[in-house]
């Protein structure tokens, strides 16, 4: 049984919980409400900054002509795509790394050098290289996911703890085992964390390779819309993309919970 004190304690969080919440709630409709005034108003011009209403009647008209879910749905399956790969071959690359340290002090200063390089400037190459088609766009996302994936998780494992480590190695433990039974099992809360990253990269690395190059997606409506000067489309699509950036956030931290949890 919980104390008087500790019941309490319970309550001010939930409560403090609920208040930040409602207050997020609160602000957002605060935001887009004085967005639509500055609108109608003519505080702002509605032709450059659009507004609320306009962007509804945009995501709506896009619903009845049956081209919204299409574009929703392209950008979600080239992002969990480009997820799955770029996560799994990053977890493996860093495995390998974590294995053969000269390997990895030989690798390092040309991961840091590729990750450092601005992805979009590689476009016009990777172009050329893949096609203009979905594979460049994949292949760009994986550029971005698989390196932040590499850096996150040889970092988490050459930083397990030594002392269990040197444990198992007095009882003979050989790498495999001391991969498997204490470095991938320690850190499994930050591959997990490491995974809220690697989403919202590779949302940005499709996103990237669709307003380059793609016929269908949430980038392709967001180019298409400032190459008509259609802003209100434009406004839609960035709002599309934080709904299912938002959506894929909360899908990987409800597994982070679980997996903690259990």
């Amino acid at each position: 049984m919980y104390s008087k004190e500790h019941k309490l304690y319970l309550k001010s969080i939930k409560r403090n919980k609920i208040f930040i919440i409602i207050s997020q709630i609160f602000l957002l409709i605060f935001l887009l409400t004085l967005w639509e005034v500055a609108s109608n108003l003519g505080w702002i011009n509605s032709f450059i900054y659009s507004s609320p209403s306009k962007v509804l009647d945009t995501i709506i008209g896009l619903h009845q002509d049956g081209n919204l879910y299409i574009h929703i749905f392209t950008t979600v399956y080239e992002t969990l795509l480009s997820f799955g790969l770029g996560t799994l071959i990053g977890i493996l690359i860093a495995i390998i790394l974590w294995w053969n340290k000269t390997l990895a002090k030989i690798i390092d200063p040309f991961l840091t050098v590729i990750n450092s390089l601005p992805k979009v400037a590689l476009g016009p190459i990777i172009i050329i290289w893949m096609g203009a088609n979905v594979k460049s766009i994949i292949f760009m996302a994986l550029l971005i996911s698989v390196i932040i994936t590499v850096m996150n998780v040889y970092q988490a494992f050459i930083n397990t703890d030594p002392i269990k480590i040197k444990l198992l190695k007095s009882f003979k433990a050989n790498k495999f085992q001391i991969l498997t039974k204490v470095v991938f099992p320690t850190n499994y809360s930050n591959i997990i964390s490491m995974l809220k990253i690697n989403i919202s990269m590779s949302l940005i690395g499709i996103i990237m390779g669709e307003l380059l190059v793609s016929k269908q997606g949430i980038g392709y409506l967001i180019m298409y819309g400032s190459q008509i000067f259609n802003l209100s489309l434009v406004m839609s699509g960035v709002i599309l993309l934080a709904l299912v950036a938002t959506v894929m956030y909360y899908a990987v931290y409800a597994i982070e919970k679980l997996v903690i949890k259990n």
